[in-house]
């Protein structure tokens, strides 16, 4: 027998965003200030009274197993919120607790997907859709959308995608990497091209309730109620509260695909951390008055942001809709050089921007967009402008 890794892994790419991440880990280490524009996680800590009612968990023995898909008080507060923001109530049993979001996805790629199965993912795309899909043999399809579209998939588009080959489709609003949301019109003509294929549809939403200027997040349930026997919606506490390294996400989905998730999980991770779970608890129920807070600083760097992007010669970017990306068009930037050095792609004008700025980006290219980037402004007002000006003066520095 030959000690080999599993051939499934050959198809699939590790994660740009933590590549990247590590890249600048390094430029840390040695003492380097290094603009952290890679990663998608808030800069803020976990608001106060979510921490302390975790302590006060482990202090009553939050530090055992819970039942595998999420305790039975987590999975309330799960459906009185959904009920509360996005305006519907799912039952109890519909619910599958995770180990965060990405976790919940990677769960139903497991018990949906196999191979023979596309899955439609429109591009741009968070880069562990298509890598998740190809994990379990099953084959993306990607969809390209344009800016000029507020990079939506547009009806046309979906219907010309739809084969009897499609399992499922995978929709993220706002969007990682864009940060462009679907209005109520742009789903109910969406779920009018769905009607006529069945396939599974899975709305990620963890970004919903990080929108700006008024944008109102409509989820699919509240309009489309005909579709909920194929509809899964997944969700989490990590971006809304701040709470990334709690790990704690979920699924809504039909009765019988939460069966197969509790399946998939209970000869997995079992369940999700106890404390953690309790800390959701506490976030879900508890005062919004610091989600509000994050979400109105978000916004103004958001701004800051694109506007400080828009001013570098060669740069265009959209004004994002939601989420905490701003993802811009250094397409006219590709094939210009640096003493001698060609810099052809985004991966390469990437790495450039680190080097020579400090400033860490992701490439579009793993996202589905090549010539762009993605930046995070989930950092400091301060370190969006200097670390915008570095990326000018890098611009600045090239042939």
């Amino acid at each position: 027998m030959s000690r080999k890794l599993a051939e499934r892994l050959s198809s699939v790419a590790p994660s740009a965003t933590l590549a990247m991440a590590a890249k600048a880990g390094r430029l840390r280490a040695e003492g380097h200030k290094v603009f952290p524009f890679s990663v998608g996680e808030p800069d803020f800590i976990t608001p106060a009274h979510i921490r302390e009612a975790a302590k006060a968990a482990l202090d009553a023995g939050a530090t055992h197993y819970t039942p595998v898909t999420g305790t039975a008080e987590l999975k309330a507060a799960i459906c009185a919120a959904t009920e509360r923001h996005r305006g519907w109530r799912p039952l109890p049993g519909q619910v599958t607790v995770s180990c965060g979001a990405k976790h919940a996805l990677f769960n139903l790629a497991v018990s949906l997907f196999e191979p023979g199965d596309e899955v439609l993912i429109p591009a741009p795309y968070w880069v562990s859709y298509p890598e998740q899909v190809r994990l379990v043999g099953a084959t993306p399809r990607i969809v390209d959308t344009t800016e000029e579209q507020g990079f939506r998939l547009t009806a046309e588009a979906l219907s010309a995608a739809l084969t009897p080959q499609v399992k499922a489709i995978i929709l993220c609003s706002p969007s990682n990497p864009t940060g462009s949301a679907y209005t109520a019109e742009h789903l109910a003509v969406l779920a009018d091209v769905l009607r006529r294929h069945d396939c599974w549809i899975i709305m990620d939403e963890i970004y919903s309730d990080l929108v700006y200027d008024g944008f109102r997040h409509v989820t699919l349930p509240s309009i489309a109620e005909d579709l909920a026997p194929r509809l899964i919606i997944v969700d989490g506490v990590s971006k809304t509260y701040a709470m990334t390294g709690w790990r704690i996400g979920w699924s809504i989905s039909p009765i019988e695909v939460a069966k197969a998730l509790d399946v998939v999980q209970g000869q997995s991770t079992t369940n999700a951390a106890a404390v953690s779970q309790a800390a959701a608890v506490a976030a879900l129920n508890g005062p919004r008055d610091d989600i509000h807070a994050m979400r109105a600083a978000f916004g103004r760097r958001r701004d800051v942001m694109v506007r400080a992007l828009n001013a570098i010669p060669g740069v265009r970017c959209r004004m994002p809709e939601g989420a905490f990306y701003a993802f811009a068009d250094f397409r006219a930037l590709r094939g210009r050089s640096f003493q001698g050095r060609v810099l052809a792609s985004d991966i390469e004008l990437a790495d450039f921007f680190l080097e020579q700025g400090h400033a860490a980006t992701v490439a579009g290219t793993p996202f589905g967009a090549p010539g762009y980037l993605r930046l995070s402004y989930a950092c400091d007002e301060a370190d969006i402008e200097a670390g915008i000006a570095a990326i000018r003066r890098a611009v600045e520095m090239l042939d």
